[in-house]
């Protein structure tokens, strides 16, 4: 015989004591969850701070099951539309876990936690629909129904925010160049993006002044700390790449890169703690002398042979481009996993 089961979900934090220097907590909470009390404490024994919590729900009571016989509950929450993303960084992580806590009639309560992942949308929380829809009136025996058709639509409007958020395109044009001359230019033609997406930039050689002799572009996020919890004053922010290409240019007149943003990748957001943005990084090596003189004649014979220099003097530049990358379907983003999972515990 089963005595109960409830549900919560809750987000816990993690930071890293080396970066991270968050205020003291509060040395009066301690774990009151012993293995022989009924106290549902859904993070008990987990590390970091429990930063969001749903209210628990109650799955069943007294639940009694034959030899052979199951039974099967659904469980829905609605998260709070201000709580963060899930994020795995370099400093902090916010891990968002699903905990159904059971117990048998005099024995300790088991704990099952299913992590499970978090994409925001801000605008949504702003967002009021329609007054034909908000004074209609409703079937208090369709309560369930109508949540559905919430849901729905919210998922619609969220969809729709983001098409048109990503879909605007304009020719965004930029001169490269350094201190000797111009080098070239970059084109690109958005800098909004959804998880999924492939950013595209296309490079024009051909009426730069210095020779350009390779290029690297790195799609790359910046996590900062917010400057009251740094640990040291000054402290450096942490960058990951996430796709990145490189080529050598001499002599090409254009170029072109696709970098692939991760389905399992978080947008940028911010929090009292942390900041996420996404940027493109660029890696220019130019030659330091004309570009006439970065090949050499190979012999005087009526077949001309040209063959590149042993040593050429270079000068190397970086630029830094912010984009900005937002959610998508979770649908899409669910693609990461092809695996279906399934969770289990032993009372």
């Amino acid at each position: 015989m089963l005595a109960w089961a409830s549900a919560q979900i809750h987000c816990q934090f993690h930071a890293s004591e080396n970066r991270v220097a968050l205020p003291p907590s509060d040395g009066s909470k301690h774990d009151v969850q012993a293995e022989n009390e009924t106290v549902f404490v859904p993070n008990r024994g987990e590390r970091g701070q429990c930063i969001l919590s749903t209210p628990p729900k109650i799955l069943f009571c007294d639940l009694r099951l034959d030899p052979g016989e199951s039974k099967s509950y659904s469980y829905c929450e609605t998260l709070p539309i201000d709580g963060p993303p899930s994020f795995r960084g370099q400093s902090v992580k916010y891990v968002y876990k699903l905990t159904i806590g059971c117990q048998r009639v005099n024995s300790p309560i088991k704990l099952l936690r299913v992590p499970f992942r978090v994409l925001v949308l801000h605008g949504l929380k702003d967002y009021q629909f329609p007054q034909d829809e908000a004074v209609a009136p409703s079937n208090p025996f369709l309560e369930e129904e109508e949540g559905l058709k919430k849901d729905s639509r919210l998922a619609d409007l969220a969809t729709e925010l983001l098409m048109v958020a990503t879909s605007r395109r304009s020719l965004h044009l930029y001169n490269i160049s350094n201190t000797r001359g111009k080098v070239g230019s970059f084109c690109i033609f958005k800098t909004v993006y959804k998880i999924g997406e492939d950013v595209i930039g296309t490079f024009n050689f051909s009426e730069g002044d210095i020779p350009c002799l390779q290029f690297s572009v790195s799609l790359q996020t910046e996590e900062s700390i917010q400057e009251e919890f740094q640990r040291r004053q000054g402290q450096p922010v942490s960058f990951s790449t996430h796709a990145r290409h490189q080529e050598a240019c001499l002599h090409t007149a254009q170029s072109s890169f696709s970098l692939p943003i991760p389905l399992s990748s978080t947008p940028g957001f911010t929090t009292n703690i942390v900041s996420l943005k996404w940027r493109l990084h660029f890696e220019f090596v130019t030659s330091g002398e004309s570009a006439g003189t970065c090949l050499v004649r190979g012999s005087q014979s009526e077949a001309v042979t040209w063959t590149g220099v042993e040593q050429m003097e270079v000068d190397t530049f970086s630029w830094d481009l912010p984009i900005k990358v937002l959610p998508t379907n979770p649908i899409l983003a669910s693609y990461v996993s092809q695996f279906s999972s399934t969770n289990s515990i032993t009372i």
